[in-house]
């Protein structure tokens, strides 16, 4: 089996949920605090590929969840243990709760039935969230993982739901960090050795194509 039959049957959509990381207004959005990524993700064409993937998610009733980083006014709760949690708090752009800069980033499309996680504290959008036990639920097998960045929530969500004991799929055109020539060397050095790599018109291809009918059980 070659690996475009090996990611349609990963793919399945009562199997597969599709993940997206800190797509927010305040990370990739025109206000963003990291102006940097935001400009790369825009520019590379992962925030696009990302919404055609949500899009097509929703046309093939695969499961979306949006995880969303956030952060209380009063900061509590928040993590202070690492230069980067210090750093987020002096920006100009707070990931403020109910603010504008934790609303899902145009163009994608948040729909009716998709899922929404919102952490307070930490690196990663799955360790110490609802998001495992959401995943479990749904019965998802495959997670799909596309987003920002590349440099830390990217790859801890890929680990955590390895660990998890999901498979995890990554089309490398859909997640961005900076700088730009960071992410595919990051994908080819660390992701591919625990996730199966493909690109965001493999995965529309996937999820278009009909499916081969299954096997009649023996009675």
């Amino acid at each position: 089996m070659g690996q475009r039959e090996q990611v349609r049957e990963l793919l399945a959509p009562d199997g597969a949920v599709l993940l997206t990381v800190e797509c927010q207004q305040g990370v990739v959005g025109s206000e963003s605090a990291l102006p940097e990524l935001a400009a790369v993700a825009r520019a590379s064409g992962a925030l696009r590929n990302v919404a055609r993937l949500v899009a097509a998610a929703h046309a093939a009733d695969v499961q979306v969840l949006h995880a969303v980083a956030e952060r209380r006014p009063d900061g509590r709760g928040a993590n202070h243990n690492a230069r980067l949690f210090r750093a987020a708090a002096r920006l100009p752009v707070q990931q403020h709760t109910g603010s504008s800069a934790v609303r899902i980033a145009a163009p994608i499309e948040v729909a009716a039935q998709d899922l929404v996680v919102r952490r307070l504290h930490g690196l990663s959008p799955i360790a110490g969230t609802d998001v495992d036990a959401l995943l479990r639920n749904l019965g998802c097998r495959t997670l799909v993982v596309t987003g920002v960045s590349a440099n830390v929530a990217v790859p801890n969500a890929v680990f955590d739901a390895v660990n998890l004991g999901y498979t995890v799929v990554v089309p490398s055109d859909a997640i961005a960090g900076v700088p730009a020539d960071y992410t595919p060397a990051m994908i080819r050095n660390t992701l591919a050795l625990v996730a199966t790599i493909t690109t965001t018109d493999e995965l529309l291809g996937c999820w278009k194509a009909p499916r081969r009918a299954s096997r009649p059980t023996s009675g």
